[in-house]
């Protein structure tokens, strides 16, 4: 009698866990954020240029699309790749995920500032038109 008492409970665990999952099991894989379209200038000057902060890789570490066009307003910075958020909020743009090429505090409204390098003095505000 304990034995078809256990068969019935594993049974009814098994299909609520099928109806939970709807017939997938629990995934494993990192979940990824929805893209998100920047925009980039460079002390306060007209010229902009796109960043696009792709999927999660791991826990703060998103890939990095950097529009060619970037360079113009801080050399080398088409080299980056990864988008780090630290725990306080701040964001650093890299080549490797772990060395920053540029490093953004949060500003005031939707966006960033830099502050490492000091010069040039970069913006980096939430592109509302995607």
């Amino acid at each position: 009698m304990k034995l078809v008492a256990g068969l019935i409970v594993s049974a009814a665990l098994f299909g609520g866990a099928h109806v939970l999952y709807d017939g997938k099991g629990p995934s494993t894989a990192v979940e990824t954020v929805s893209s998100s379209t920047y925009r980039l200038t460079a002390n306060g000057d007209e010229a902009a240029c796109a960043v696009q902060r792709g999927a999660a890789v791991s826990d703060g570490l998103s890939r990095l699309k950097i529009a060619p066009d970037c360079r113009q307003l801080m050399p080398g910075i088409e080299r980056a790749k990864f988008w780090r958020e630290q725990a306080d909020g701040s964001v650093a743009f890299s080549a490797d995920g772990v060395d920053p090429i540029v490093t953004f505090s949060v500003a005031d409204g939707d966006g960033y500032e830099s502050y490492a390098p000091s010069a040039p003095l970069l913006a980096l505000d939430s592109d509302s038109s995607n």
